[in-house]
């Protein structure tokens, strides 16, 4: 049994930093990108003494953003942490508030969705071999990596006491040499996750492509041999990079 701090962080990494790839899915994935053309819904998660957040789908794009929608037409609540990462783990149902004509469609066509992004998020050796999979399954876990990040330097005790006393800056994670890239941004003890370049980071991580990309975050290639090797490059304040290499190393006790 895992402790109710375990399912309150993993609720947050579920909803802050798994939720966020359909964005990304609906827009760079052609087949989502059909199926959800017309879709326009907002989907609102909600915990009992936990995170919420929202998805919504408009004229085929997709946001997915913290605390409540303005103008959900589906509300599902959760009775705990836990009951929400059950669902996450296709081992529960959540109770539906609002929007229960829609159930059909949170059924089929949501679910369908979520399939397509636990299929990207999920990769194989097999499915790593096509150059757009491998694509997308680098760009889906950098930004679950980052967003990931935060969550747990903002709520676990070991990552909040590896980021404890970092002041303003800011780490920036990009595969060269177009991307994608993503930061993570510290500021006296607020944290948050932004994907995308930045002006603004004191520090870097450069991975030399995406083949050595999609290997550093799935962890197959070890930082120390991908740094001695030149395959991924970092410079700037060191305690932010020694303090994030920590943090990120903890993300697989919540999400595999």
């Amino acid at each position: 049994m895992t402790s109710p701090n375990h399912e309150f962080v993993k609720a947050n990494l579920n909803l802050y930093a798994v939720l966020q790839n359909l964005e990304d899915l609906v827009e760079k994935d052609s087949d989502s990108a059909t199926f959800t053309k017309n879709w326009k819904e907002t989907i609102q998660f909600s915990v009992m003494g936990g995170p919420e957040a929202y998805v919504s789908f408009n004229n085929g794009v997709c946001k997915a953003g913290r605390g409540r929608a303005g103008k959900a037409t589906i509300k599902l609540y959760f009775l705990s942490p836990a009951h929400l990462n059950k669902m996450f783990d296709n081992k529960g149902a959540p109770i539906p508030l609002k929007g229960f004509t829609k159930l059909p469609f949170l059924a089929t066509k949501f679910s369908k969705l979520t399939k397509r992004l636990e299929y990207f998020l999920k990769p194989t050796d097999v499915l790593l071999a096509d150059p757009n999979y491998r694509a997308l399954n680098t760009l889906f876990t950098l930004n679950t990596a980052v967003f990931a990040a935060a969550e747990l330097s903002s709520h676990e005790d070991f990552s909040k006491a590896s980021v404890a006393g970092l002041k303003k800056g800011e780490v920036l994670m990009k595969v060269l040499p177009e991307g994608p890239c993503a930061h993570i941004s510290f500021d006296n003890g607020a944290i948050s996750a932004q994907k995308g370049d930045s002006k603004e980071a004191t520090a870097f991580m450069y991975m030399r492509n995406v083949d050595v990309a999609n290997a550093f975050l799935n962890q197959k290639t070890d930082a120390f041999s991908a740094i001695a090797k030149g395959d991924v490059a970092i410079w700037g304040q060191m305690p932010f990079l020694d303090a994030l290499s920590r943090v990120l190393d903890r993300i697989p006790l919540y999400l595999t």
